[in-house]
């Protein structure tokens, strides 16, 4: 198997978390910066996270509130 990029390794943990129910339907995920501490990483990295997760269909971001792990998330 190929090696990863870091944000996909990151957006992979994401997931993760999302279907373990750490990150519940209508809960509010770090934020950019919260992610970047967290994850050791740049903000470019942390936005392509997010990005990877709103094309698997499992967030939403409403401007200047956030980013939100949809109500219907695949998996959920």
């Amino acid at each position: 198997m190929p090696p990863q990029y870091r944000y996909q390794q990151i957006a992979e943990d994401m997931v993760n978390r999302i279907k373990s129910g750490e990150f519940p339907p209508g809960s509010r995920l770090p934020s950019r910066a919260e992610l970047c501490e967290q994850y050791e990483v740049s903000s470019f990295v942390a936005d392509r996270v997010y990005l990877m997760l709103k094309m698997h269909g499992l967030t939403e971001s409403l401007p200047g509130a956030g980013v939100y792990v949809k109500e219907s998330a695949p998996g959920q």
